[in-house]
């Protein structure tokens, strides 16, 4: 039995086939369903790049999808060839934000030859490797992927930064093209959900292999014993949607570093003592073992009582971070400029309480100029410990804020050590579910966005993709 998949388009009738991965595990098909003269087969000239020898635009960008091809080719096993209908072509886009490209199983499947659950969906590249043979519908690709041919070349469509198409990872603020084709190919290849986010309904009443895995955090309840309401609500649970698959479990340690913390005491902190999760910055010094503390002083610059710290401090607000730790407001300004502004004001270290309830989260952005460090706490953590700093002296708070790392916990993990789904209060169409959370560090390839540092592997010791995928099947 089959079903169409979620990925919709129409496939366009001129297309080429080239097969990638020779000496790989398996062959993967690239199938070119581009027309003449665009995507694929745009003739611009361009000049070589990374090790991608293309002299045109349209060659180029087949290259680096041969390459991202051939390294899952070499990384999962299948007797089966594995066939993804490729286009470039025009995605949403404005000149602030893009979608990169969108992909996913152009098939699924239940109750095949060899399945080894019952009345279970599965993707159609994985049926038929679990089945010996092609289980496809005649003539039906088993991946569609589209990617945003308007990218960075046009002034509504985040102009100036378009896709790195170098094969080195070099790509410096440009996007890397093979790291957004890495990550959608294993979309197609199963890294996604089939059932309902929105409703918590499963597809005619059966649930996807992808459902065994996830689980609450908080009752370790898997979503294949929820009922759709509990499903619904998992979705949008913020922390607690977890991956319980063995394959991931057994990575984590391995490719996970110490989760960001920060450490509240002194003799003020009261009800605020503890320690507290926090996002760690892709700017300043790193988080260590050993923790930057000083007295936590807030910064008050607007009349509701907040500190932006967008422009530089006044007078007093300086005074009162000078040599202690900065606690600032999410709002309005990058991150660097808080950090820029705090710093220069000689605060040892900031801390950026967020402004609306959710999951914790990093600090984006990039400036060689900052030396402090910084973190990011949630909603609940702010109000807290802005209740105990009402009463403080001018330069004093006698609230300790230690940044550093807590060894027992590793990022982006629940209590058991599970790696989280994205699964933010506010439910993410294409996104809630089937991505990792964007609180792992290293960067993971599969969080709902692109990450400027990560690296071309898909398993451990630097990504948990692979080992997910292990564990529905492949």
């Amino acid at each position: 039995m089959n079903i169409r998949s979620p990925v919709r388009g129409a496939l366009l009738a001129a297309a080429f086939a080239v097969a990638a991965g020779v000496q790989a595990a398996t062959t993967v098909v690239i199938v070119n369903h581009n027309e003449p003269g665009v995507g694929f087969n745009d003739p611009t000239p361009a000049d070589p790049v990374g090790g991608n020898t293309g002299t045109t635009l349209g060659a180029q960008r087949l290259i680096a999808f041969q390459h991202a091809a051939n390294i899952w080719g070499a990384t999962v096993t299948s007797a089966v060839p594995i066939r993804i209908a490729a286009t470039f072509e025009p995605l949403p886009c404005d000149a602030d934000g893009a979608v990169l490209g969108a992909a996913g199983t152009t098939e699924i499947f239940t109750d095949f030859p060899n399945a080894p659950r019952a009345a279970t969906w599965y993707p159609g590249a994985l049926a038929s490797k679990l089945a010996g043979q092609d289980v496809a519908t005649p003539g039906q690709d088993h991946i569609q992927a589209r990617f945003n041919s308007r990218l960075g070349l046009f002034p509504d469509c985040l102009p100036g930064v378009p896709f790195y198409l170098g094969l080195d990872n070099q790509h410096g603020d440009q996007i890397d093209l093979v790291a957004v084709l890495l990550h959608e190919i294993a979309h197609g290849l199963g890294f996604q959900s089939f059932t309902d986010e929105e409703t918590g309904e499963q597809f005619e009443g059966h649930p996807s292999i992808w459902d065994y895995f996830l689980v609450d955090s908080r009752t370790s309840k898997p979503w294949t014993a929820m009922t759709n309401e509990e499903r619904r609500q998992s979705v949008v649970s913020g922390n607690y949607l977890a991956w319980n698959g063995a394959r991931v479990k057994t990575d984590v340690p391995k490719v996970l570093l110490p989760a960001p913390n920060v450490d509240i005491s002194g003799p003020a902190a009261g009800a605020a003592t503890g320690d507290y999760e926090a996002g760690d910055a892709s700017f300043g010094p790193p988080l260590g073992a050993t923790a930057v503390a000083g007295e936590l002083m807030p910064v008050v610059d607007q009349p509701d009582g907040r500190g932006l710290a967008c422009d530089p401090l006044s007078e007093q607000n300086a005074l009162a971070v000078r040599g202690n730790v900065a606690l600032v407001d999410r709002g309005t300004c990058a991150f660097t400029v808080k950090a820029r502004n705090v710093q220069d004001a000689g605060a040892r270290a900031m801390v950026v309480a967020d402004h609306t309830p959710g999951p914790v989260q990093s600090l984006g952005g990039s400036d060689d100029t900052i030396t402090i460090p910084s973190v990011r706490i949630g909603y609940d953590a702010g109000v807290a410990l802005k209740q105990v700093l009402k009463r403080r002296a001018r330069t004093k708070s006698g609230v300790v804020a230690g940044l550093g790392v807590d060894p027992q916990r590793l990022s982006g993990t629940d209590p058991a050590r599970r790696i989280r789904m994205y699964s933010p209060v506010e439910y993410a169409p294409g996104s809630s579910v089937s991505h990792y959370t964007v609180d792992a560090r290293p960067n993971q390839l599969m969080e709902p966005a692109v990450n400027q540092d990560l690296a071309h592997d898909v398993q451990a010791p630097r990504d948990l993709t692979y080992p997910l995928l292990q564990d529905i099947g492949w």
